[in-house]
């Protein structure tokens, strides 16, 4: 490891940024040495700039995923190195197209959940969906975290490593009880394969995808089995008129 990654492996420590948050900025400055060549203390603006046309143009890569790279720059450079830049000059933000989310409704939350095969991730993503919870914090929910007395969920150390409580629904807490019932779960709430570990946010998010997929095969045929039988009604009626 080399001293400047390890510097701003510690500045980052000190400034309690998310181990996700430091692995990802590491990455983020690794990527942009290696394309030049060079030690990021070598590099400067012209060499910023042209990175960022490098992965806008070349690599093709949405403004979201740029705006990492940026954050993992400018901390690089005005924390660690201490550069005395204009910093929204010299590593400018790039704008994101506003975009409205995808939002379910009741019944296809529902019905999602319904298609989710295993108890355990169906109480997981139950968990997100209904609570409002990243995956990321209900993999780590511990089983005290829920107070069904007062029908609150403790989440510890969530985005910006704060505690907050949200609510508890009735019928969330019913999904919870007979997950508890059937798997009784000890140190974490949703455990994992590796002893002592909770279930990870990739095997979560891979079983969502996977649902998804089905859900919409399973439109896409049902549409499909619509349309051939408006076919077949409308060549029974033609039948019928000649």
């Amino acid at each position: 490891m080399t001293p400047l990654r390890l510097r701003m492996i510690e500045d980052m420590r000190i400034r309690n940024l998310s181990q996700r948050t430091q692995t990802t900025y590491v990455e983020q400055v690794a990527r942009f040495a290696r394309h030049f060549g060079k030690s990021p203390e070598l590099l400067g603006p012209a060499e910023i700039r042209s990175w960022r046309l490098h992965l806008a143009e070349n690599k093709r890569l949405a403004a979201s995923s740029i705006s990492v790279t940026v954050a993992a720059l400018r901390f690089l450079y005005t924390v660690t190195l201490r550069q005395p830049w204009v910093v929204e000059d010299d590593i400018p933000t790039g704008r994101r197209p506003q975009k409205l989310p995808n939002v379910l409704s009741p019944e296809e939350v529902a019905a999602f959940l319904d298609a989710v095969e295993n108890q355990r991730y169906r109480a997981i993503l139950a968990v997100c969906y209904a609570a409002g919870l990243r995956v990321s914090e209900a993999v780590r929910l511990k089983p005290a975290a829920i107070d069904s007395r007062r029908m609150v969920i403790r989440v510890e150390a969530g985005k910006g490593r704060k505690d907050r409580y949200v609510m508890l629904s009735p019928r969330l807490l019913g999904i919870l009880r007979d997950y508890w019932e059937a798997a009784h779960p000890r140190e974490w709430l949703f455990p994992g394969e590796r002893p002592g570990e909770p279930i990870t946010r990739f095997s979560v998010e891979r079983q969502e995808r996977a649902t998804l997929a089905r859900e919409i095969i399973a439109e896409r045929r049902q549409e499909q089995d619509q349309a051939r039988e408006r076919e077949r009604s409308r060549d029974r009626d033609h039948g019928m008129e000649r």
